[in-house]
């Protein structure tokens, strides 16, 4: 029964204004975030008798140990804090829609002084105006390509724009009239940004009053016999038409919207976006979740608006439209159109349409949802089932009491006895947490004292109980690179922490081997196990991880070495090492060598060989 809770509020204690709630487990981690019209009302759902709650349910609470709660003054503020709160906690059994796969995105860095248009598939660009996602990589290069030519935008890398900027020399694509040169000042910065924004402005909505003014243009200057003139325009407005002509006409309103449709089961949802910018579709996207709770239709589509436009100081959300069309409207319509509304800077609408052209373009958007889910869950199975597997196994194998959820592998690298660097990196249900791995920076470069330390630092932290800290999430399992010396410093650290219930085990390359903190003697596992093929998979990370941050340390340590000759800025240092790629390189190499490198010469050359025999 659910009075068994033993954090379980009394019912008066729980107030009736609207509010947000938190259930958290016995390390503070945030288990779920909700919101309320009233707390009293909806945390009492969760504690009538257990029998009666959903499966998923049962088991957030069994998980869970506190419950706490934020009154706040109305529904839309509640809704705000939620949403802020996921995304600073992000709680496993809260809905959190994720890509089914990688689209591309155009991308115009419109922050920069001279912006830049590129193809990405990265829609986290701080800084940019990000356009899409486009269903096919090579339509939107086939557009982009079309469109410089009536918006000759800067599209070359940053290393490129500043080479012909010191050499005052365009490259090839500004012969052919794809680039405006402001690398050269052919176009003034100003200009160059205005032409940036007309090429984002017409991405963007579609706009056919720019192609009427190029004709209207063009047929005066045939009448002036300005020929030239009026056969550069029309290109640019043949250009522009088959731009358009790529993206299908479905609104003759030139409606500006997105188009969200559903498709669930009871363990799994999917989602279909469908963009409409100009009466045209610009892209569109697929999401698929794992559900862990119990959520109706209603609720999910509250979450996806939340998942799409929610702004974040490190990401780029998508841009609001004017109008959202649902296949099933939230529960909190009405606030959520206000707070799309503050976002877009205009009034937005969430409406539902159950009949004509944009009804029947979300029983489109559902059949791609529906396509989508089917796919996940195909997938899903056969990768489920083989981390299920090896969870399970890697729990008999090492005779632990539950299956490792969280495995943190722990490895050190250094070069030559220097530059010691050690790495943790994190798995969550056989599945890397790439924002938790960690980089330790080390003073020793024996392996085993190496281990200890950096697993002093992290127990320090689960000896603390940091509430709410990542870092403080308990591991089942610590996985170390290596053998029975290893495993030795590893207990060591956990004896001197005084931390309990963690199992300790390593892996060594040689015959992967694993010795455990409860036998001096290796256990060998199949080699074609799932068990064994996840826990080379997680060593194998955590090798990669080490060496990574070891290569940067050290390259670091080399460039701060060559900052200090007088006469070498970061640009030289940067070529040096690019040339020869280490100290010891640089040293053997001959002036006439540095000599010929750019900006160098005779003088700089000496300078650095005479600096570097010195030190």
């Amino acid at each position: 029964m659910a009075n068994d809770l033993a954090f379980r509020p009394s019912t008066g204690e729980i107030p009736t204004e609207p509010g947000v709630y938190r259930f958290v487990d016995e390390s503070g981690r945030v288990l779920y975030v909700g919101k309320a019209k009233n707390l009293r009302a909806r945390l009492s759902n969760y504690f009538g008798p257990l029998a009666s709650l959903h499966e998923r349910t049962q088991r957030m609470l069994l998980a869970a140990r506190d419950v706490k709660w934020t009154i706040v003054p109305s529904e839309y503020e509640a809704l705000q804090l939620e949403f802020m709160w996921i995304k600073e906690f992000d709680p496993p059994f809260n809905v959190r829609f994720k890509d089914d796969k990688s689209y591309p995105y155009l991308a115009i860095t419109v922050s920069d002084s001279v912006p830049r248009a590129f193809i990405t598939r990265n829609r986290e660009i701080k800084g940019a105006r990000v356009l899409g996602p486009y269903t096919q990589a090579w339509a939107i290069r086939e557009t982009l390509d079309t469109l410089l030519k009536v918006y000759p935008v800067r599209s070359c890398t940053a290393g490129i724009f500043q080479r012909a900027k010191q050499q005052n020399r365009p490259c090839l694509l500004a012969d052919i009239g794809k680039c405006s040169a402001p690398c050269v000042d052919r176009i003034s910065q100003p200009d160059h940004k205005a032409l940036a924004k007309r090429l984002g402005d017409f991405l963007a909505s579609g706009d056919e009053s720019y192609i009427k003014e190029l004709s209207s243009r063009m047929k005066k200057a045939s009448e002036d016999q300005n020929y030239e003139l009026a056969a550069q325009l029309r290109d640019d407005v043949f250009a522009l038409e088959k731009v358009l002509e790529k993206s299908t006409l479905v609104f003759d309103d030139r409606t500006d919207a997105d188009l969200i449709s559903i498709a669930r089961d009871e363990l799994s949802a999917a989602v279909s976006v469908f963009f409409i910018r100009g009466g045209r579709i610009r892209g569109n996207r697929s999401m698929v979740v794992d559900l862990e709770l119990d959520r109706s239709n209603s609720e999910l589509m509250e979450y996806v608006i939340q998942e799409l436009y929610t702004p974040s100081t490190s990401s780029q959300h998508l841009e609001v439209p004017k109008q959202l069309l649902v296949s099933t409207k939230p529960n909190d319509a009405k606030e959520l159109e206000q707070w799309l509304g503050e976002l877009r800077g205009s009034k937005v609408e969430v409406l539902n349409p159950t009949r004509g052209d944009k009804a029947r373009l979300l029983e489109t958007a559902g059949t791609n949802a529906s396509h989508a889910l089917k796919s996940y869950k195909l997938k899903r199975s056969a990768d489920f089932t083989a981390r299920a597997d090896a969870l399970s196994g890697i729990q008999r194998s090492l005779r632990m009491k539950n299956a490792p959820l969280r495995i943190e592998c722990y490895d050190i690298s250094h070069l030559g006895g220097t530059g010691t660097v050690g790495s943790m990196v994190v798995f969550e249900d056989g599945l890397p947490k790439k924002d938790q791995y960690r980089r330790f920076n080390l003073e020793t470069a024996d392996d085993t004292e190496s281990i200890y330390q950096v697993l002093m630092r992290r127990l320090k932290y689960l000896a603390q109980d940091d509430q709410g800290e990542k870092f403080s999430y308990r591991p089942s399992l610590m996985l170390i690179d290596g053998g029975l010396p290893q495993r030795n410093a590893a207990i060591r650290a956990i004896q001197d922490s005084g931390v309990e219930g963690i199992t300790i085990a390593t892996l060594a390359k040689r015959l992967e081997e694993i010795y455990t903190d409860g036998d001096d003697f290796p256990l060998i596992l199949p080699r074609t196990s799932e068990e064994l093929f996840l826990l080379q998979r997680i060593r194998d990370e955590a090798h990669r991880f080490a060496i990574t941050a070891q290569r940067a340390s050290r390259s670091k340590s080399i460039s701060s070495q060559l900052l200090e000759i007088d006469g070498l800025g970061e640009r030289r240092a940067r070529l040096l090492l690019r040339k020869f790629g280490s100290l010891k390189r640089i040293k053997s190499a001959s002036a006439e060598e540095i000599s010929q490198l750019p900006g160098f010469g005779p003088k700089i050359a000496e300078i650095v060989l005479k600096a570097l025999s010195d030190s």
